[in-house]
């Protein structure tokens, strides 16, 4: 059966809606009902160098006053602080406390168990190609040249993040750090 352009993007949309949508009820379930997915964006940002709102903003492809709602709702519910530079008295520095290291792990683990989920429902092989075939066809890009934290795609640990992800299985997360 032969599908459209339209189809294959409809398919892969909802792929990814179904783990994030699933991912988030999960969350929720385990206490962090208050986490949707942008708030894992902004914090994965953060903790690979998005310092203030602009860099943040930079690093989503949205407005400072958006990343600065953003920054605000996480400071609020515990999952980043924001201190003044040491090396700019007049700049705030951003980062992911412990508690949004902790929502961060939960996140990938929970990716980790829905990968498990569609293995048992396809078999190993078939979700290998299915990864591999991915990975061919939209390998890092997000942007060109760019990955969804706004870095340079060159490193394994800038992987696509949905929730979960951001590095390859056999290397340190950012969340280890």
């Amino acid at each position: 059966m032969s599908r459209s352009g339209a189809d294959l993007a409809l398919l892969l949309l909802g792929g990814f809606r179904s783990l994030v949508d699933t991912a988030t009820a999960e969350l929720a379930r385990r206490g962090y009902e208050d986490v949707r997915p942008v708030h894992d964006f902004a914090m994965r940002a953060i903790a690979a160098g998005a310092g203030n709102a602009s860099e943040l903003g930079r690093r989503l492809s949205v407005s400072k006053q958006a990343a600065a709602k953003t920054i605000a709702v996480l400071q609020e519910r515990g999952y980043v602080t924001r201190d003044t530079d040491p090396r700019h008295a007049r700049r705030m520095l951003l980062q992911v406390t412990p508690l949004g290291f902790e929502v961060l792990r939960t996140g990938e683990a929970i990716f980790d168990e829905l990968r498990d989920q569609w293995e048992r429902q396809i078999g190993p092989a078939e979700l290998e190609n299915l990864e591999t075939h991915l990975a061919e066809l939209v390998g890092t890009r997000i942007v060109p040249g760019r990955d969804l934290l706004g870095q340079a795609n060159d490193d394994c640990r800038r992987q696509p993040a949905f929730l979960g992800h951001v590095s390859c299985r056999d290397r340190t997360t950012i969340a280890d750090r």
